[in-house]
């Protein structure tokens, strides 16, 4: 029977926000405890960072450790998962190098995400070749492990259906070698792609509208505080709308009907609260105090667990020297694969001798 492997990870350009956690590594936990798994590998993608902070290396050297707090902040587990840096694993660019050939420049242009990003970022008229080849680069992170399924946040569909076709290619041409991916959604709708303190459409670190996970429990509760909500609903006995309006959004995210009777007891469930909202009476300030609140719930432990791994950063800088060694290992394995099959292994095959 085949492992069932996981591979997902981010890029080290700051500190995690919420987005990230209700997106992506609150799964990535449930995933892990779930024992489902056999492998679970987590990149932190540096080499991918790097395709648009060419210029700033210092600034993606300073986020792998604060990316690796973030992540055994939130619970992932050394013990059970494999944590990595790209860089430290050569055989990906490797990969990443043979892909090229199977994909066209019209096709990586043609990716909404790619699209999507290179608008966000200003570079129509000058696109770094590394950052336009990215979707390449993550087909070799996510066949390079084996990985049976990639959890990620919708926007990084166009991604791994571009990794599909590269395997599919592969796979006709040179025979069945390389793994193809599943894509793991989040099952709450609202952490598909949670919005901006500010009700802009993506959380985005330059956008400074992010809650961290790491930010202490004052700010998380400013921000909350000054979160845009309907502005329509300008007094309490005004009707409000609780579609696209952030502060619901968190709430759909964020809040368990247990919530309710520790912080907000006039309310059995979120629908009724929205319901309250919808009809009117209801102020905008009591909604954004609850939210703190379950916010601040959730928050806290791993507030507590990021303390802990602070004080043990040696610790930290070992899990991830361990973890790149053991990823190094398995994506040597799939290159040896991939070359064997490819016919370029001349010193492992004496065939090259004989002319054949």
């Amino acid at each position: 029977m085949s492992k069932k492997i996981i591979l997902t990870g981010d890029r080290p350009t700051g500190r995690l926000h919420v987005g990230h956690y209700v997106g992506s590594l609150k799964e990535r936990v449930r995933l892990q405890n779930s024992g489902q798994f056999d492998e679970i590998y987590i990149m932190i993608a540096d080499a991918q960072a790097l395709t648009d902070n060419a210029e700033h290396p210092e600034k993606v050297r300073q986020n792998i450790l604060q990316v690796a707090l973030d992540y055994l902040a939130c619970g992932l587990d050394p013990e059970k998962a494999t944590i990595f840096i790209q860089s430290m694993v050569p055989e990906l660019t490797e990969l990443t190098f043979y892909y090229m050939n199977l994909v066209t420049v019209s096709r990586v242009q043609r990716n909404p995400t790619v699209k999507a990003e290179i608008q966000m970022r200003n570079f129509e008229a000058s696109i770094p070749v590394g950052f336009f080849c990215y979707p390449i680069s993550q087909a070799a992170d996510i066949t390079a492990f084996r990985a049976t399924a990639v959890p990620v946040g919708e926007d990084q569909l166009p991604m791994l259906e571009q990794c599909k076709e590269i395997v599919h290619k592969f796979n006709s041409v040179y025979g069945d070698t390389l793994t193809e991916p599943e894509i793991i959604l989040p099952s709450n709708k609202a952490c598909l792609r949670l919005p901006g303190i500010d009700g802009k459409a993506k959380m985005s670190k330059s956008l400074g509208n992010c809650i961290y996970l790491s930010d202490p429990e004052a700010d998380v509760k400013k921000k909350v505080m000054s979160m845009f909500t309907d502005p329509n609903h300008l007094r309490v006995e005004d009707p409000g709308n609780v579609d696209g309006n952030p502060v619901f959004i968190y709430l759909d995210a964020f809040c368990r009907p247990e919530h309710f009777a520790e912080f907000l007891p006039d309310y059995q469930n979120l629908d009724e609260l929205k319901a309250h909202y919808q009809r009117g009476g209801l102020g905008d300030v009591k909604v954004k105090k609850f939210l703190n609140n379950v916010m601040q719930s959730e928050l806290a432990p791993i507030r507590e667990r990021r303390k802990y791994w602070e004080e043990h950063l040696t610790d930290v800088y070992d899990i991830l020297k361990k973890g790149s060694e053991v990823a190094e290992a398995k994506a040597a394995e799939t290159l040896k694969d991939v070359k064997a099959a490819m016919k370029i292994n001349y010193f492992e095959d004496s065939s090259l001798l004989k002319g054949e």
